[in-house]
């Protein structure tokens, strides 16, 4: 099912999440709409091992099925920002080309080290929820045990 129809659909999925991925052990995110065309998605999904998925997104609703303008999604455990992603084009390098504008920021030098080998950001999208994808690359960080209790 394409979570992305409308904005409805796309809330009932935010707010079912963690009935969704019992790995999310709790989600502040929320949905407020900014005017008849705009919305904005924010808040964290928290995880075992103090790992926490920080989330903004701008959502135009102009048109049918939704589409994220942009976005920003921050992978922390405790106080460590361990990776990034965000929609911000970076024109003059073109190892990033092959998902642009879709690209990690990773360690070290995070803020200017963006992942250049295939895939930096395979699976994201303005077009479909990239939620799942990211939840998913988490869960593969989890301890197994994390993931063999659930």
């Amino acid at each position: 099912m394409n979570h992305f129809q409308s904005l409805r659909d796309y809330e009932a999925f935010i707010y079912t999440i963690q009935l969704r991925y019992p790995t999310v052990m709790r989600s502040t995110l929320v949905v407020v709409r900014r005017g008849a065309e705009l919305a904005n998605l924010r808040g964290e999904l928290i995880f075992h091992g103090r790992i926490r998925l920080v989330i903004w997104e701008r959502i135009t609703l102009e048109d049918e099925p939704l589409r994220i303008e942009t976005y920003g999604y921050e992978i922390w455990r405790g106080v460590e920002k361990l990776y990034w992603y965000d929609s911000q084009a970076h024109p003059n390098h073109p190892d990033l080309a092959a998902t642009h504008p879709h690209h990690k920021h990773i360690p070290p030098d995070i803020k200017h080290h963006r992942a250049q080998r295939a895939p930096a950001a395979p699976s994201l999208r303005f077009t479909q929820p990239n939620l799942p994808f990211l939840i998913q690359e988490i869960e593969q960080r989890l301890p197994p045990s994390t993931a063999q209790a659930l």
